[in-house]
This record gives C-alpha cells, structure tokens and sequence, in this order.
C-alpha cells in the first residue's frame, strides 16, 4: 500500500492511504532505523511511503520510504553532527517572523533562506504582528522587507488578529504542500486557525517573564486546506543549525552574491580576505546590506550564534 505520513510523534506515524484516504497507525520496520539514516528522525511528515497492515497487531508497518523531491533539514543540536529533518515533499514554505514578541533575527531567517536555497524550495517570509509595531519598528519592517523583495524573496506583512493581507497569504498556499515554520511564539498557530477555523489548533500566550514562545505545537502534523492544498504545522524552531552545506557553496545560496560571483577576480572567491572582490565592492557601494553580508560570515566562520540585535 501507498501513503503520505501526515502526522509524526517520533515512534508512531499517521499514514494517509493514497488510494482511499483511510488513515493508520504506523511503526517503522525495523531495519529502517538502522539503514543508514544519519538524521535523528528517518521518517517525516510529507514523506511518501509503502506500507502493510498488520492484522494481527491491527497496526501498519512502514517498509520503505521512496525519494524525497526535496526537504528541510537542520543541524538537530548546538555542536550535534546530527540532522533532523523538519518536512519533506514540500511546495512551498512559509517563514513565520515577528519583530517583536519574540524577536526573530535576520541570522535565523537567513540561516532557513540558505538551507531552503539548497534544497529548492520556494519560500515566502511572513512578518507578523504587525498590528502592535511601534512606528520605530515599522521602519525596520520596510528595511527588511524591501530587502528581502529586490533579491527575490516575497514577503508578505500579516496580522493574525485583524486578517491584514490574509488575502495574499491564502493565494500563495492556495494548492501546495505548505510548511509553516518559525520560532515559538511568532503565531504560527493563531494564523492557521485564522486561516482554517475548522483546526481549532491550540495556542499559548507568550512567557511574559522572557518574551519569548512557549511551544504549541509538540510535533509536526499535515492538514488539508479547504481552499486546496495542505499545510504542515511544526514545533517552534529555537536555532537554525546549518548542514550538509560546504564552505565554498554558501556564497551560491546568497542570490546577491551568487550574482556577482563571475565578477570576482578570482573564480572560487569566497567573499572574505580576496582581493578584487566584487561582492566586497558591492557591500561598500550599498548594493549588498551590511547584515546580510554578516550573516554569511557567521555562517562561512560555522560560529554557532544568533544576532541578539536587528542591524
């Protein structure tokens, strides 16, 4: 039998039968752990799978899980060689991002634009909350967002408690697999609920002691949209860890810098010390934003931080 894993608690999955729509409780076989599998979790929401039943146990049985057109992958832990996959077999994501309460920073979304880059997937990045920013934070809202757009990136500036701009979100979820991700707090959760009232998902407040998410969500789960398509709703994401990117292809995962590569003077410039180096040139002309240039080289540095502060 043929199935769409749209629901994983780490042990157990739900598999949708592609042929009848009938939902199981899944194990993995065994030797599926075992297979070489270096991410945490072998199986994800999104994967396309083979399954049996077992009816002596009344329960399905993964036995192989086919190719992935494409995924979101994260370094599983600070200093952890580790990868843990967020979702496969996605059509689009969707980066949830709040100014305040919390903050997310630009290394965080940079870090998820570059891993989505990597693995083809289109994102659109959603700045929430945009109901209760200061005229201060508005500012920095347009810096951000008009920097974002000239290198390629739609963004989409919503609020989940007055519908602001839900129209354009929906059109761009319309008919995907759509994976909503972001940290705790940043209202994942409220928007689908918004956007899909039937999920009745549940939500927290924010700690008001650190001003930070407190988690939701506790494991990823893919939902049908009344309007066409699905989305996959995720746990809120602390760190961004990057993997399984070299060094020397970082720089082709920066639209900006990727464009000015064969102006360099040397083919495998790397942006950092070389001289002739048209990105560097670029950063000192304005074209390319200074925190945008750093984020890259946190990342070619592989420090393991996070920008406290908007630049």
């Amino acid at each position: 039998m043929k199935g769409k894993v749209i629901r994983s608690t780490g042990s157990w999955y739900l598999v949708k039968d592609i042929t009848n729509n009938k939902i199981y409780n899944c194990k993995l076989k065994g030797q599926l752990k075992i297979k070489g599998f270096k991410a945490t979790n072998p199986v994800v929401v999104g994967d396309d799978v083979d399954f049996i039943i077992d009816e002596k146990n009344n329960i399905g049985i993964i036995k192989n899980i086919c190719p992935r057109k494409n995924y979101i992958i994260r370094r599983a832990a600070k200093l952890s060689k580790e990868s843990h996959i967020i979702a496969a077999n996605i059509d689009k994501a969707f980066l949830i991002a709040t100014l305040i309460l919390p903050k997310t920073s630009t290394g965080f979304i940079d870090r998820f634009l570059v891993t989505a880059n990597a693995y083809n997937i289109p994102v659109v990045i959603v700045f929430n909350k945009i109901d209760i920013y200061t005229n201060s934070e508005l500012e920095q809202l347009q810096v951000l967002e008009s920097t974002y757009k000239n290198i390629g990136y739609n963004v989409i500036n919503v609020s989940a408690i007055n519908g602001y701009n839900f129209d354009l979100l929906i059109n761009e979820m319309k008919n995907n697999i759509c994976l909503f991700a972001g940290h705790s707090g940043t209202g994942k959760t409220t928007l689908l609920n918004k956007i899909e009232p039937t999920l009745n998902l549940k939500t927290r407040d924010i700690s008001k002691t650190h001003l930070k998410g407190r988690h939701t969500t506790s494991f990823a789960e893919m939902f049908p949209l009344s309007f066409g398509g699905y989305i996959i709703d995720t746990p809120g994401i602390k760190e961004f860890g990057l993997i399984n990117i070299k060094k020397e292809e970082l720089t082709h995962f920066f639209p900006e810098m990727f464009q000015l590569l064969n102006k360099c003077k040397y083919y495998n410039c790397t942006h950092v010390n070389e001289p002739g180096c048209a990105v560097k040139q670029a950063l000192e002309d304005g074209q390319i934003a200074s925190w945008r240039y750093k984020n890259y080289i946190v990342m070619f540095s592989g420090e393991d931080i996070e920008e406290k502060e908007w630049s």
